[in-house]
């Protein structure tokens, strides 16, 4: 499967040859709701197919369609599908995404990709990635308040002791010593010292710290994601003391995932943990927005924000969860002429605006609806 924020930073997706195709649908993870998956995925690929064949020849669609339907009849994908799934294809560009969320089933055929569902599951304020870690294997997981899922690690981090250190185990520490008579007529006798516990130890080491710079250089800064460790509790210390990964939080979970009977219970986990850093962060963000909107540099009126936001005053922007607000944004006023059309081709504002805030360098925070500080769905903390 493919990661969308590593091929986001890449700009992989931002240069689509049109028509470029986006499908998302909701999926299941257990039978036998999931059964029903590939069909309604079929039924999306026919509703592209229809908005295609307005505009090209049969056998051109036929060819863009190809890798959808080689993934419609793709049994084992289908049954190992997550919350949700995104899907976007052009000429020479195919990318599957499982998603840890719902989304709704929707297809968009544009001049480019329809990624506001993605970039708005990424800003997600309940985002955590855990770190299974042992002295021979690492895994990563990521997950929210909700589920937890294996991801897959990087290329260039290490998933084992072998991978991260081949042939290059430590040796034995010798020292020579000779004993006898003058002229040391006895032949010399070699003893090691520290023998296969201390250099199993001096190896863990070694793979640990192989392991936090993978981590950090290619899951950690790229999604800017809190880490927890889940390891025993003898590996606690040495990893926290080694490791320069500023996202690393100090509380861990004293068991490796393995151990566990069920990746739900490392969720729970992980959340008992998580849970009060996430609260905190939200409160913070609730209290400098009030701050802000005393100082007259706050503000929670659409209208209002929409021309700041064109115009690079919002440092932070918070969006309210699940809340759509359909219209379109004039890019060089600001202004919104507000839609109430149920058609994929309209857009949320408020995800236009949260786009366009991260495009300035500014920080967007999708917020439950019930740690919102405002009614209209956003709330936006202006730079001056």
């Amino acid at each position: 499967m493919n990661i969308f924020n590593e091929d986001y930073a890449a700009g992989l997706l931002d240069n689509c040859a049109p028509p470029c195709l986006s499908l998302y649908q909701t999926t299941h993870r257990q039978h036998p709701d999931n059964q029903q998956d590939p069909i309604r995925f079929g039924n999306l690929v026919k509703a592209l197919e229809e908005s295609l064949l307005q505009k090209l020849p049969k056998q051109e669609v036929r060819l863009l369609l190809e890798p959808f339907l080689a993934l419609a009849d793709d049994r084992e994908f289908w049954n190992h599908t997550n919350e949700g799934l995104a899907v976007l294809g052009a000429k020479g560009i195919f990318r599957v995404y499982r998603l840890q969320r719902p989304v709704a089933e929707l297809v968009v055929v544009a001049d480019s990709f329809h990624t506001k569902p993605l970039m708005r599951i990424l800003q997600s304020a309940d985002r955590y990635h855990v770190l299974g870690l042992n002295r021979q294997e690492a895994k990563l997981f990521e997950g929210n308040r909700d589920v937890l899922c294996e991801i897959r690690l990087h290329k260039e981090v290490p998933r084992t002791l072998t991978h991260a250190l081949g042939e290059k185990l430590t040796d034995s520490h010798l020292t020579v010593a000779s004993y006898g008579g003058a002229g040391g007529s006895q032949a010399p006798m070699r003893h090691g010292h520290g023998g296969k516990k201390a250099e199993a130890d001096i190896d863990a080491e070694r793979f640990f710290r192989a392991v936090d710079r993978g981590i950090l250089e290619r899951h950690s800064q790229p999604s800017g994601l809190p880490l927890i460790l889940a390891a025993l509790p003898e590996h606690h210390h040495l990893f926290h003391e080694i490791s320069a990964n500023p996202f690393l939080i100090d509380e861990s979970i004293d068991i490796h995932p393995d151990a566990l009977s069920s990746i739900d219970e490392l969720r729970v986990r992980a959340w008992q943990l998580f849970e009060p850093r996430f609260l905190a962060r939200l409160a913070a963000l609730v209290e400098e927005f009030g701050n802000a909107s005393a100082e007259g540099l706050g503000d929670d009126d659409i209208a209002q924000v929409a021309r700041s936001v064109v115009g690079g005053r919002v440092a932070t922007l918070l969006i309210e969860a699940d809340r759509e607000i359909p219209g379109r944004i004039d890019a060089a006023t600001g202004d919104i002429a507000f839609d109430n059309l149920a058609h994929p081709e309209v857009d949320d504002v408020l995800d236009d605006l949260g786009m366009s805030v991260l495009k300035m360098g500014g920080q967007v925070v999708i917020v439950p609806a019930e740690r919102m500080p405002t009614k209209s769905g956003i709330a936006a903390i202006y730079r001056y």
